[in-house]
């Protein structure tokens, strides 16, 4: 059977290469190598070790797959008229794209993948570094990395750091969550005679000219609390400390029926940072609303329901089907197909058609909103005016209707108090066909009429008499002072 076999160099240097990986390499014909930057392979050629290279490809590539799949490529075709040794630094196992690619690859083309030894550079940092792995690590890919994978309570290795240019992209995420003087190490040729290791802070990590293949960054574990505030799992064992046995009373009493409130509060305060266009506001109130889902979240763990996790999981799931164009294979071509699809993608999950096709509209929402979204979903089978002018004509016999309740009988006005609610809900739907949402309007007029209310409110208090001193028609002057000045 034709066949690959995968050597590892070992992290060090000639004394350190296993016996039968050294016959191997010196007796074999077709000898391939990732790269030739390693120290064996420089001690090895004076014993008149011959060799192919696939350093050239990777100045052929912009990025790194692009190059591991040509060197599989590579080695499955020559395998397939000679059998082939290919050698790779330290572990063929450890952080080896393109013996992960073989893998998966040569079985499908009737070609056999041995794995054979070597020395992962693992076990030379862990060593070099004088650093227990019991305690907790992370390996991870400086090629592909994003700050999302790092977990900074534990010892980070990033490998695969083969140049300036890995280093700065590492740089970047590792400064999405680290201060830029936060010290790390750079680890060249660990467990060689050429071993290095440069302990920098983070900011000059790139800055560094002696970087190479053998290169890999450590990272210590974070101690400062202050830093690990910018970890999920910091916020959520605050949460779980808060409602624990020695946590705050507080805290401990609340219950899903009574943090309601607090929800929609915080809910409103998000909308009003975005309003403001106040970032540092929106922040702050963002980190409000992330406070009481996750407190929900702990009263479903301590009760027995539900965890944090479930909701992340439930959430991540839903967004994967509900975006078939961006996870699958369906075609969206505009905002429009995408709602389509959602919509026909959650009656599919749904199962069992609901009671009324206005089902799906909260009591809990205010009414305004409710409004909004009960004419939405009835406009959608067809139940609507196919212009706004019977929209507003709507209006004007909602008003007359109101208007004679008033002049009525009624003298408790239960019959107004209804006409009025038509009145409303008439001008909502003139305001759907204008694509202006009622609730966004009305407090964008709200916030008018604060400003201009306070603005009468500075004009009485300079003229040193109190608002009762004032007519009403004095007062409507300071309005027209306000709104001419664009409050």
């Amino acid at each position: 059977m034709k066949k690959i076999e995968i050597l590892g160099l070992g992290a060090g240097d000639l004394e350190q290469l296993p016996l039968g990986v050294y016959k191997k390499l010196i007796q074999s014909e077709h000898v391939y190598l990732r790269t030739k930057e390693h120290p064996v392979v420089a001690e090895l050629e004076k014993e008149g070790f011959q060799y192919i290279s696939f350093d050239s490809i990777y100045e052929k590539h912009d990025q790194f797959e692009e190059v591991y799949q040509e060197i599989t490529a590579s080695l499955l075709s020559k395998a397939k008229t000679d059998p082939v040794v290919y050698a790779v630094p330290g572990h063929p196992l450890v952080a080896e794209r393109a013996v992960q690619l073989l893998l998966e690859q040569g079985p499908e083309e009737g070609i056999e993948i041995v794995i054979g030894g070597g020395q992962s550079f693992i076990d030379a940092l862990f060593q070099s570094l004088r650093i227990d792995p019991i305690d907790g690590f992370q390996l991870l890919d400086g090629t592909a990395l994003s700050s999302g994978q790092l977990q900074m309570g534990q010892h980070m290795i990033i490998s695969q750091v083969y140049d300036q240019f890995v280093a700065s992209n590492v740089k970047l995420s590792l400064m999405e969550c680290l201060p830029d003087e936060y010290e790390v190490y750079l680890v060249t040729a660990a467990g060689s005679s050429q071993e290095k290791i440069e302990k920098l802070p983070l900011y000059e990590l790139d800055r560094n000219v002696g970087i190479n293949n053998l290169t890999s960054v450590y990272v210590p574990p974070v101690q400062d609390e202050k830093i690990l505030f910018k970890t999920f799992s910091k916020l959520r064992d605050i949460i779980a400390e808060l409602r624990g046995p020695n946590g705050c009373p507080w805290d401990k009493e609340q219950t899903h029926e009574s943090l309601k409130k607090y929800l929609i509060e915080e809910s409103y305060e998000v909308i009003e940072a975005i309003d403001e266009e106040d970032f540092d506001h929106l922040i702050e109130e963002l980190g409000d609303v992330l406070l009481q889902v996750l407190l929900h979240a702990q009263i479903g763990e301590d009760e027995g329901y539900f965890s944090i996790d479930d909701v992340i999981e439930g959430i991540s799931a839903k967004m994967v089907r509900r975006h078939p164009h961006v996870f699958g294979n369906v075609k969206a071509e505009n905002s429009k197909e995408v709602l389509q699809n959602w919509q026909e993608i959650k009656k599919q999950e749904k199962g069992e058609q609901p009671d009324s096709i206005l089902s799906g509209v909260s009591k809990s929402i205010p009414n305004l909103i409710r409004a909004y979204e009960l004419q939405k979903k009835a406009a959608k089978v067809g139940f609507d005016w196919q212009d706004i002018a019977p929209a507003f004509e709507k209006v004007k016999e909602e008003l007359q209707e109101f208007e004679d309740e008033l002049n009525g009988k009624d003298k408790e006005l239960k019959l107004a108090k209804r006409e009025f609610g038509d009145l409303l809900f008439a001008f909502v739907n003139v305001a759907r066909f204008l694509d202006i949402h009622p609730e966004e309007a009305l407090f964008e007029t709200n916030e008018k009429f604060i400003r201009r209310f306070r603005f009468i409110e500075e004009k009485v208090k300079e003229s040193g008499k109190s608002f009762e001193e004032f007519t009403l028609e004095e007062l409507d002057l300071f309005w027209d002072e306000a709104k001419a000045k664009g409050l």
